[in-house]
């Protein structure tokens, strides 16, 4: 029986997540994979990361941090990857691979992953060309192993959304039905296709050119309980959780948040270009307003719905991982797709609170949201 990952995106931070995971897992001698790493878009810029995949040498990944009170720095040579394909360049691969030997599915292609644009929407998206999205590539693939009679899979999609599993199975069979896929592949959907809903978290902080990442000790891969499913493997950091959500608020309207709120104050004081997450918060000013943030409109946030407790602790770790003194995390990655990070991560969280009926004050969060919200419609007026 295969245990292939047919893996979508060929992102650092999967290949010291997911994958070093997966190459530990088969170290402890567990039936697991190995990974073939798809590379969704064609940028050509990337084309030598995909040839650099499957090694038999591995790549290196360097965890680099502070773990247990102690500083660590430790090198590991990463095999669990076999091959790379580029789904431009490699579709017939692709496909002849997806519908005879995958067992599981993991994906993360971004803020925007499962956008779909127009001409996926149509039945040329089963003619056999390649869509130009990853939700049209991944309805597909599973049209084709449906019609090559293959089984069930399970889908772990990492991308950082809400309900991810649920949003992507939705995503996908809205496409069936816009592509005029028959009925019975929209019921194998529902019925051999196990969408997980899952949560992610390690800071990658560097990239190892062509292949490989610096990473910090800290790292959780969440996954949600739902009858059928198990886990691909057993790892110290992979949880498997009849209460995902939580997880999610406390990584998403923290962390994450905090990141944004440092993107913030990186892009409007217009700070330098190589400035690093712990350099900004070297600066004692930035680094109380961070704090103002937390104490003030954060925790008393997840206090609304009781979770104040656990708040308190999760923003103790995250401070002592944003002063991690090995990781340089840039500001200016952190500040890609700011508008939607905002919406997803601040936004997302007053509305969340206000769920609580219960409005406790946040007015350094709620100016922010309508700062972005004024300027996006500033855009909106010169593009008219």
């Amino acid at each position: 029986m295969s245990t292939r990952i047919i893996q979508f995106g060929t992102s650092r931070f999967l290949q010291a997540h997911v994958d070093l995971f997966v190459h530990e897992a088969r170290e402890a001698g567990q039936a697991i994979g190995p990974i073939t790493i798809v590379q969704v878009s064609g940028a050509p810029e990337r084309a030598g990361r995909v040839a650099a995949f499957g090694r038999p040498e591995g790549y290196p990944v360097i965890i680099r941090g502070i773990e247990a009170g102690e500083r660590v720095e430790r090198r590991i040579a990463v095999t669990s990857v076999d091959g790379g394909l580029s789904a431009e360049a490699d579709w017939a691969r692709l496909k002849a691979l997806f519908a005879a030997d995958a067992a599981f599915v993991v994906s993360n292609t971004g803020d925007r992953g499962y956008e779909v644009p127009a001409g996926d929407r149509s039945a040329a998206l089963l003619s056999g060309r390649v869509p130009a999205s990853f939700v049209g590539k991944l309805t597909a693939l599973l049209h084709h192993r449906w019609r090559s009679q293959g089984g069930p899979l399970t889908v772990l999609p990492c991308e950082l959304l809400n309900r991810n599993g649920d949003r992507l199975k939705e995503a996908v069979l809205s496409l069936a039905t816009d592509a005029g896929a028959d009925d019975a592949f929209r019921a194998s959907v529902e019925t051999d296709i196990l969408f997980a809903n899952t949560l992610v978290d390690r800071i990658v902080s560097e990239p190892i050119e062509p292949v490989g990442a610096v990473a910090e000790p800290y790292a959780l891969w969440a996954i949600e309980a739902k009858p059928g499913l198990s886990l691909p493997f057993h790892h110290p950091s992979v949880v498997l959780t009849d209460d995902l959500e939580s997880f999610e608020r406390l990584k998403l309207h923290i962390l994450n948040l905090g990141h944004t709120v440092l993107a913030e104050i990186w892009l409007r004081e217009g700070r330098a270009p190589d400035e690093t997450v712990r350099a900004l918060l070297q600066d004692a000013a930035i680094r109380e307003r961070l704090l103002a943030v937390y104490r003030q409109e954060v925790v008393p946030g997840f206090g609304a719905h009781g979770m104040a407790d656990a708040a308190k602790a999760y923003v103790d770790v995250t401070l002592e991982r944003f002063d991690n003194p090995f990781l340089d995390h840039r500001v200016a990655d952190i500040a890609q797709n700011h508008g939607v990070k905002i919406e997803r991560r601040i936004a997302a969280f007053l509305a969340w609170v206000a769920q609580s009926g219960e409005t406790p004050p946040a007015p350094i969060l709620r100016n922010l949201v309508a700062a972005q919200s004024d300027a996006t419609i500033e855009t909106g007026r010169a593009k008219a």
